[in-house]
């Protein structure tokens, strides 16, 4: 009886190909090794799944094998700018890098994906333009880390600054959203999670310095079904103008946050901007920030809003030094913004989950 087709492995790296022996002995799945485009090509069809080693990538594309389902490009580390560019007209559903996406890869070549894990989200937005709604995003994010969650913060609010900046890691290197978005969303999960800034369980993503586009929608969709499957918490930064990127990461929360400065102007504004949410989240409260120069209180912002208070928060001046000294908000662990973020993880990690 003849065997089964099996997944096809296209590579001359020693190493990349003693990993990928190691991941297909893990699946349980026995595989053909090919070390370039002529020796694959009589089993290019009919294998299930073609991984294809970066090393073999641009050999592949001029051997013109046929198009297929199922073809994942795998490096080592950071991929260079070749392998995205190879991905599209090669025609692979997938770029995965090593070791971050070695689990998704078992999956591949055992052919039985689990389902994608269901994480929490939260999105944060300004009631009007300097609300403190990225610094608030930021200390949110932080704090989940400290919880033990796996955490991806999303600055999707190009005119907000950079939470790069906010965080003080506009020196670490990494994917940007320009990045992602020329890779036209064909990267797996793990793979976009490893590419990205992160240290530690936080992973960031966010703009280039020069880069003052929006988000496209596609990119925002590819990096939340890389998140609901990759972390824990998820902390969005979005725009007061929603754009369809926005809509999809308000559509994707557990929960959003309104921060409203206590001014009476503010809360004007805010009601504005909760208007242009409304129609995409139902689970929506205000955080007010202080001072209050007209002495309004947290409890009128929220009833004039008609909307619950999540929180309220003195200010900080000493945090407000911090940040133009690159140090993170919350970094020390302590004050009016670390304890609300704190709860705020908490009450978010013990609700039950609203969003798909």
């Amino acid at each position: 009886m003849s065997q089964p087709p099996r997944p096809l492995l296209v590579t001359a790296d020693p190493v990349l190909l003693d990993d990928l022996l190691r991941l297909a002995a893990a699946a349980g799945s026995e595989v053909d090794v090919a070390p370039d485009p002529v020796a694959a090509r009589p089993r290019f069809r009919p294998a299930p799944v073609v991984l294809i080693g970066a090393d073999q990538a641009m050999p592949c594309l001029r051997a013109g094998l046929p198009r297929r389902p199922r073809i994942v490009l795998v490096a080592r580390g950071a991929p260079g700018d070749e392998i995205w560019s190879v991905a599209e007209p090669l025609g692979a559903d997938h770029v995965a890098v090593l070791p971050e996406a070695e689990p998704w890869l078992i999956e591949q070549l055992a052919g039985q994906p689990r389902p994608p894990a269901v994480s929490r989200a939260l999105a944060v937005i300004g009631g009007r333009g300097g609300a403190g709604a990225s610094i608030l995003a930021a200390g949110l994010a932080a704090m989940a880390v400290e919880a033990r969650h796996r955490t991806l913060l999303i600055d999707a609010d190009p005119l907000g600054g950079g939470l790069d900046l906010v965080l003080g890691w506009e020196e670490i290197g990494g994917l940007r959203w320009s990045g992602l978005a020329g890779a036209g969303g064909r990267v797996d999960p793990p793979a976009l999670l490893g590419a990205l800034p992160h240290r530690g369980d936080l992973v960031l993503l966010s703009f280039d310095r020069d880069e003052l586009a929006g988000v496209p929608a596609e990119a925002m969709a590819a990096t939340l079904d890389a998140a609901r499957r990759g972390r824990d918490v998820i902390v969005a930064d979005l725009p007061r103008q929603l754009d369809d990127a926005a809509v999809l990461a308000l559509q994707a929360a557990d929960r959003t946050l309104l921060v409203v400065p206590a001014e009476l102007r503010a809360t004007a504004s805010a009601a504005r901007t909760l208007a242009q949410i409304r129609p995409h989240c139902d689970q929506v409260a205000v955080v007010v920030r202080g001072p209050a120069p007209g002495r309004l209180k947290p409890r009128e912002i929220a009833q004039t809003l008609g909307l619950p208070l999540a929180g309220s928060l003195r200010p900080e001046p000493a945090m407000c030094q911090d940040l133009e000294r690159g140090t993170a908000p919350t970094a020390a662990g302590k004050g009016p913004l670390a304890d609300l973020c704190r709860r705020l993880i908490a009450e978010l990690m013990s609700a039950p989950a609203v969003a798909a």
